[in-house]
């Protein structure tokens, strides 16, 4: 049996990498600072995971420990200078928080001789993710590690694609995921080449898969979030049920459509069959996934390379329409939510500054043309 290191006991980590790495075979230890997720994995060796369709089928994770990264860092390193395959599902925000552990692990790994080559895959939901972590694990490693880590320690840059809902259960390891996923590596990262993982898609170059993902599931999510929010939804589900949001979610993968033809030669007929499952997973009536949970974070959101201004930044310089990408930032910036930091921080910097500078500010625009488009969509809505 092989020995997988995975970052994240959460139920990302568990529901979506974790079950593809029990289906290869691989024993997995979980790292993560949860206390009671990490003594239920040592306590049971095995969780259960269940798919959102018909008959509710679940499935036995097996082989699996727990490691508390504060408590026990030590534990860590050796695992990562034994291991066959590292993963994370973090967040993009945390992965500079155990680059110094990665960092240890492979010097160990260095010191001990062992020239078994190993990939660390970031599967986070930002681009390059895995790349990133490199960066940062590089300022911990020393002179001699670096060399060895350039010739045996891949960091393959990976695109997933899974939903998995916000959720409480009695059973802490207990998780419920949608039946569709979508594992996609960059094979030009990858140190350990012959290690290949059934469940997983491999690809020379990752960007078009990673930009069809973002630009598809993240956009089309966060579009329903925004829209249903503004006709009073609370739930994804609902959001769809409405037509003036089906419509406009449809309007905005349209346009993706284009540019996604435009920029990487996708055919039209296979994106309208991804862009369909796509709705379709959004409208599995036994995922109950909050808009809040979706709509969370809007500044972020309204970012310069985020998932509304850079395709609408891209369509235009192609000459294409994004209208409905227009309008749904419309939506974005008239989301009020007070749980939320952003939300909250977002009206009241509408209140108090001109649109056009908040606009500037949010999104990192300089294209005056543009922010007046922006500006108007917004003001269309009062």
């Amino acid at each position: 049996m092989k020995n997988a290191v995975h970052f994240g006991a959460g139920n990302i980590g568990r529901g979506f990498i974790g079950q593809i790495l029990s289906d290869n075979d691989f024993a997995i230890a979980f790292v993560d600072v949860n206390d009671r997720i990490i003594d239920a994995l040592n306590d049971r060796h095995a969780y259960e995971i269940e798919i959102a369709e018909d008959d509710k089928p679940h499935l036995q994770v097996t082989d699996v420990s727990g490691i508390n990264n504060q408590k026990d860092p030590e534990a860590v390193i050796e695992a990562v200078s034994k291991a066959d395959l590292v993963t994370t599902a973090i967040g993009p925000n945390i992965l500079p928080f155990i680059a110094e552990l990665v960092a240890k692990g492979i010097e160990k790994r260095y010191q001990e001789g062992n020239q078994t080559p190993l990939d660390v895959i970031a599967c986070e939901n930002m681009i390059g993710g895995s790349a990133f972590l490199y960066e940062e694990v590089k300022k911990y490693l020393s002179a001699e590690a670096l060399t060895f880590a350039e010739a045996k320690i891949g960091f393959p840059n990976a695109a997933v694609d899974r939903i998995v809902p916000t959720q409480v259960h009695e059973d802490p390891l207990f998780v419920i995921v949608e039946p569709f996923s979508e594992w996609v590596v960059e094979t030009s990262g990858m140190k350990n080449a012959d290690l290949r993982l059934a469940g997983v898609h491999y690809e020379d170059n990752l960007e078009p898969f990673i930009e069809r993902k973002l630009f598809s599931v993240n956009s089309g999510h966060a579009t329903t979030a925004y829209t249903g929010a503004y006709f009073g939804a609370s739930t994804i589900l609902e959001a769809l049920e409405n037509k003036e949001v089906k419509e406009q979610v449809e309007g905005v993968l349209s346009e993706i459509r284009q540019l996604l033809i435009a920029k990487w030669g996708f055919a039209a007929s296979d994106l309208e069959d991804y862009h369909q499952i796509i709705i379709s997973r959004f409208e599995n009536p036994y995922i109950v996934d909050d808009v809040a949970r979706v709509a969370r974070t809007p500044i972020r959101k309204l970012g310069f390379d985020e998932r509304f201004i850079r395709p609408i930044r891209e369509l235009k310089d192609r000459g294409l329409a994004y209208d409905n990408l227009l309008r749904t930032v419309a939506y974005v910036f008239a989301y009020k939510d007070e749980t939320d930091e952003q939300s909250v921080t977002l009206q009241k910097l509408l209140q108090d500054k001109e649109v056009k500078d908040v606009v500037a500010d949010v999104t990192g625009l300089k294209d005056q043309e543009l922010m007046t488009q922006i500006v108007a969509s917004i003001q269309s809505l009062s």
